[in-house]
């Protein structure tokens, strides 16, 4: 299924959206509020939507460090529209995905958002991968994800003309979609709503008020004050934090446990030529290997009509570090310095290698490719983009795979919600997740 927009393009689209109502810079910054959300990324713009839809008798606030909305890991993701084929059953994760891409397709349908039902393969090369595969269809069938099947050599080549495996998982329900776009359109919903959208506003500091704000007659109704890095000022009554790259520092702020710590994965994509996209019609993804991290190399169509393949997995010398020589000492020191991410790397030290290697020389990664559509060649792909991940670990070296809310100490921990952790598929379940936070939000708070 597709739907896609008549009578103007995708890019017009794009162009007219990040022009919010109600948006202003920290420089012309005025007033209090009831609830202040830190963070405009897809999960923070989905719970401030979410919670003034709720409450819209409360004045809310959003406030975000870039000038634009969605700027990093929402507006730097595959666009993939995942259906929950691989979460442990019963878990948070499946549930969330499984109806966070219910509630995409239909706020898309609602707004008039295109996107692309393409399906998704995923493709078993070797016996061994069988039984694997297997274990993910009766997952999937636990999740409650929609028209899963197993198909042979023959279906997958009735799906995928070029692609070449021994056996497939077939996922009609996986689409794709432009998340910077759907997030981009929670914000617009936001502000429609009455909220306030404030950009560059980079928050230094959460802190218990002292006195009320100058000119202010209602004392201290607005107890916490939120500081940025310019020394501009927000009161409000509940702050909710959702920092993506930045939610450790965020809730250290607060007195939070400096754990589970966020490291920076980057991920570098390849594309392939526009002359080449015949041979890929949906998502073509590998059988995951239990032994290794990450899920490994893919291919991706995308909303624009481009193709994109893998990507790798590599540590970000910055937290928003997307091009190879990005570089931040802080960042650096602190994930090096971190003793899960030195014991994750010990533990997967030949991958991590492995991960680099082909990150300089992409005919490797290409090789891997091949292994699935043989047609492919090296001539036939040029470097694409990157994304950078906002991996949470613990002290031992294990990924945090699920959520993660923390409040802090003392007067500041009573009034504050920091998201810690929303880990991936967090686009795809973002309107989900965006319904749990506000459920989260409501029993600490009284609003």
């Amino acid at each position: 299924m597709i739907r896609m927009l008549s009578g103007t393009s995708l890019a017009a689209v794009l162009a007219a959206q990040p022009k919010l109502l109600n948006s202003v810079t920290a420089r012309h910054l005025h007033g209090s509020y009831d609830v202040a959300v830190v963070g405009a990324g897809i999960v923070g713009l989905a719970t401030a939507r979410e919670l003034i839809l709720r409450h819209p008798s409360l004045s809310f606030v959003l406030l975000e460090k870039e000038k634009e909305l969605s700027a990093h890991q929402s507006g730097h993701n595959s666009g993939v529209i995942h259906s929950g084929i691989y979460y442990t059953p019963g878990s948070l994760k499946a549930r969330l995905c499984v109806r966070g891409a219910t509630l995409a397709y239909e706020y898309c349908e609602k707004k008039g958002l295109p996107y692309k039902r393409c399906g998704k393969l995923i493709v078993a090369l070797e016996q061994e991968e069988v039984p694997r595969l297997k274990a993910l269809y009766e997952r999937g069938l636990q999740n409650k994800v929609r028209d899963l099947s197993i198909v042979d050599a023959k279906g997958i080549r009735e799906r995928e003309p070029y692609c070449r495996g021994i056996m497939a998982l077939d996922s009609p329900y996986t689409g794709i979609v432009d998340w910077r776009l759907v997030a981009l359109t929670y914000g617009k919903d936001f502000e429609e709503a009455g909220g306030t959208v404030v950009t560059e506003y980079e928050v230094d500091d959460i802190a218990v008020a002292k006195e009320s704000p100058a000119g202010s007659s209602e004392g201290l109704k607005y107890p916490i004050a939120i500081r940025d890095t310019k020394g501009n000022e927000v009161r409000c009554r509940y702050v909710l934090t959702c920092g993506g790259l930045y939610s450790d520092r965020l809730s250290q702020i607060s007195g939070c446990s400096p754990e589970p710590r966020i490291v920076p994965f980057r991920g570098d994509y390849l594309v392939l030529k526009p002359e080449k996209h015949y041979l890929v019609k949906g998502n073509i993804y590998p059988v995951p290997d239990p032994r290794f991290p990450f899920l490994g190399v893919h291919f991706t169509p995308r909303m624009d009509g481009s193709v994109w393949l893998g990507p790798n997995a590599v540590l970000a010398f910055k937290r928003e570090g997307y091009k190879v020589y990005d570089f931040n000492l802080r960042d650096f020191a602190d994930a090096l310095s971190f003793r899960g991410l030195q014991r994750l790397v010990m533990k997967n030290i030949s991958y991590g290698i492995g991960e680099m290697y082909r990150g300089i020389y992409i005919n490797a990664q290409v090789k891997i490719l091949q292994k699935y559509i043989p047609e492919l060649s090296l001539s036939d792909v040029l470097r694409g983009p990157a994304g950078v991940r906002a991996q949470a670990l613990d002290r031992d070296g294990n990924l945090v795979d699920d959520f993660v809310f923390d409040g802090g100490v003392g007067d500041v921990g009573s009034r504050v919600l920091h998201v810690r952790n929303a880990p991936s598929p967090a686009a795809t379940s973002s309107l989900a997740i965006a319904e749990m936070i506000a459920d989260e939000v409501e029993s600490r708070f009284t609003l």
